[in-house]
């Protein structure tokens, strides 16, 4: 069988599986599972094979003509590179773990069926994505991503949070994906094709009129489907949906599909030095604002959400530095860790047997009740943290080393000012991502918050998932640096030693802190008599006041449900937290600019319809009404009126003929 052939089979099993799955699903319950795992499997297996094949050589095209459009052709065409390759590689190891947890995740659910088809197609979908060689079958797999997680992220339909965050999901993501639309099209006129090779040919002799206005409205829909600044809003709140579609969409899919589309495009995004600088600073202020917003958080999968935003960061960082493959490399590393942290989180939430007890501040005794999840997760918040020998270090490594490559003037791909935007940016991040990884591991297992119902131990399955991704989140950096080069374009991702002692310096210091804080915030709060109500829940008289007891009833109902006294974020962040915890008020901020002025527009639209539109309306029917009531005054039903009403008439026109007659 030929590369092509199995290339082919890679997106089209996963999406026959989803068709058999919708299909199937009601009246043959028993083949739901398999058809959910075992296409997305043997899509893995295939995508390794053609990986092998490929080899990190020259790149596999292969193309044929859908249908002639009379103009620019769009044409069904492969372009597998070694970055392909590898992506495809990484899209379907998440999306096979994913499938594999979700059959012990959602094993009592009642719409499994619809779910494992859809998490299919999604997989099928961004399959398309990497491997597509022409950019309005790119474009396809995007929109279906795009429906895919308005569904999967409003599963749980019954509760109002998931509808809203679905509906805010879509919403934000195409708001982005208008001016994409509009800059393919316009990057296919002036390229006069749709192929990703004769674009870059056309950027390489300079065939293209207007560089820097497409690459902005290219990335306008990159920031839409990989959540940055200032549309990346919709990720948090994406939360509502089943864990393991947050790890798929993550780690492998959706968010991944920007990234990855700007490292396949990134000749045209060079040809402009201003879109190479407003892709920095849109990095530089991802990474560092998502980054206090996940410091602030007590929802452990919106700390992992703003986590992802941060990352997505580096790796648009890595892109405006001029360096795809420090950007790639980045994402396969994140992709393992988060995928990992959350199916992590997930393991937590389904032990508490509830979604509301993910906050981090009603955790407590999880350390022994999910040994799997303690030990994974702390495997991925290291890598997280970028401490070595974990694999976030060496690809967050490769991150900076591009940026101070810029700086030092080694490389001319992009200008110094975004060198040290990236450069300054990652530092702080770093600082900060070392931070709240810490955080969040001493909330989840050593804080001291409500004990959560013991509903047992978790599938075995769910477990297995766990110790699968932490083998790549321990060992893949080391080994990938210098495996990676060779499918990287030859590009050099051994971590430099200033950025190395920096990056690693920052983050050392950013957990100490962090400790440091928790020791004193819960020193503080043994001393205060709340603390000792949230320390000694069964309310001991010689500990805590009767007025504090009360207090605490009065508050939470039960001296069970305290919230972690200690926790550091507060300490740490000062008068920030408060926005910090809001997002920074950026969604109040898009209402007041955006929603309201909407809303009060078709407020006054359906006003005038009313009130004018259907005034008018309403008015020119009066007259014919009236008319048509006086005729059928009329319409006595007498013949001699009518016969009467007759000569009177022939009288009066027998008259006005004479008078006429007369005149003349």
């Amino acid at each position: 069988m030929t590369t092509t052939t199995l290339a082919v089979l890679v997106p089209l099993l996963p999406f026959l599986g989803a068709a058999a799955g919708f299909l199937l699903g009601r009246s043959a319950p028993g083949f739901v599972r398999p058809l959910a795992v075992l296409p997305t499997l043997a899509s893995l297996v295939l995508a390794a094979l053609v990986a092998a094949r490929q080899g990190g050589g020259r790149a596999l095209d292969a193309v044929t003509e859908l249908t002639p459009t009379g103009s620019v052709p769009v044409e069904l065409a492969l372009h597998i590179d070694g970055f392909a390759a590898l992506v495809a590689v990484l899209v379907g190891t998440v999306a096979t773990c994913v499938q594999i947890y979700s059959t012990g995740y959602l094993r009592d659910d009642p719409r499994y069926a619809s779910y494992a088809a859809l998490v299919s197609l999604f997989t099928s979908a961004m399959f398309l994505v990497v491997y597509s060689g022409d950019l309005m079958v790119l474009l396809v797999g995007w929109e279906v991503m795009g429906i895919c997680s308005y569904f999967l992220v409003g599963h749980y339909w019954e509760t109002p949070e998931a509808r809203a965050a679905s509906l805010k999901a879509f919403l934000v993501t195409k708001l982005g994906d208008v001016p994409f639309l509009i800059g393919l099209l316009a990057l296919a006129t002036e390229a006069g094709s749709f192929r990703i090779t004769k674009i870059l040919g056309a950027v390489a002799s300079g065939s293209l009129d207007h560089p820097t206005l497409i690459a902005l409205l290219l990335l306008a829909g990159v920031a839409g489907k990989s959540a940055q600044f200032p549309l990346h809003t919709w990720l948090p709140d994406a939360m509502a949906g089943p864990t393991p579609v947050s790890a798929l969409i993550h780690a492998a899919t959706m968010v991944a599909a920007g990234v990855y589309f700007v490292a396949r495009l990134l000749p045209l995004f060079e040809a402009s030095r201003a879109a190479m600088v407003v892709l920095a600073v849109m990095a530089a202020v991802t990474m560092v604002g998502s980054a206090l917003a996940a410091l602030a958080q007590d929802d452990i999968k919106r700390v992992l959400a703003y986590s992802t935003i941060g990352q997505l960061g580096y790796m648009t960082g890595a892109l405006a530095t001029g360096d795809r493959g420090a950007a790639v490399f980045h994402l396969l590393s994140h992709a393992a860790f988060k995928a990992l942290l959350f199916l992590a989180a997930g393991v937590i939430i389904h032990a508490a047997g509830t979604n509301s007890l993910a906050a981090m501040s009603r955790m407590r005794g999880l350390r022994d009740r999910v040994p799997d999840a303690y030990w994974t997760m702390t495997v991925a918040l290291l890598a997280l943290a970028a401490i070595p020998p974990f694999s976030g270090f060496f690809s967050k490594e490769s991150v900076l080393g591009a940026a101070e490559h810029v700086v030092t003037g080694h490389t001319e791909h992009a200008p110094g000012a975004a060198g040290w935007t990236v450069l300054v940016a990652g530092l702080i991040t770093a600082l900060l991502t070392a931070a709240y990884a810490t955080r969040l591991w001493l909330l989840a297992f050593r804080g001291r918050g409500a004990e959560a119902p013991d509903h047992g131990r978790q599938p075995l399955v769910m477990n297995a998932v766990l110790w699968v991704l932490a083998l790549p989140s321990l060992a893949l950096g080391g080994l990938a640096f210098r495996l990676l080069p060779d499918w990287f374009d030859g590009q050099d991702l051994t971590p430099t030693l200033t950025t190395s002692v920096l990056g690693t310096g920052v983050a050392l210091v950013g957990g100490i802190v962090t400790y440091a804080a928790w020791r004193h915030t819960t020193a503080l709060a043994d001393r205060t008599p709340l603390g000792a109500v949230a320390a000694h829940p069964e309310g001991d008289a010689g500990l805590v006041e009767a007025e504090a007891i009360a207090a605490h009833r009065a508050a939470y109902g039960d001296l069970a449900s305290a919230p972690d006294p200690s926790d550091p974020g507060r300490l740490l962040l000062g008068p920030v937290h408060r926005h910090a915890a809001a997002g920074f008020h950026l969604d109040a901020v898009y209402t007041t600019l955006f929603v309201r002025p909407v809303q009060a527009g078709a407020s006054l639209v359906r006003f005038l319809d009313r009130e004018v539109v259907d005034t008018y309306v309403r008015a020119a029917g009066v007259l014919p009404r009236l008319l048509g009531a006086a005729v059928r005054r009329a319409q006595t039903g007498n013949v001699q009126t009518y016969v009467s009403a007759l000569l009177a008439g022939t009288v009066v026109l027998a008259v006005a003929a004479v008078l006429v007659a007369a005149g003349a």
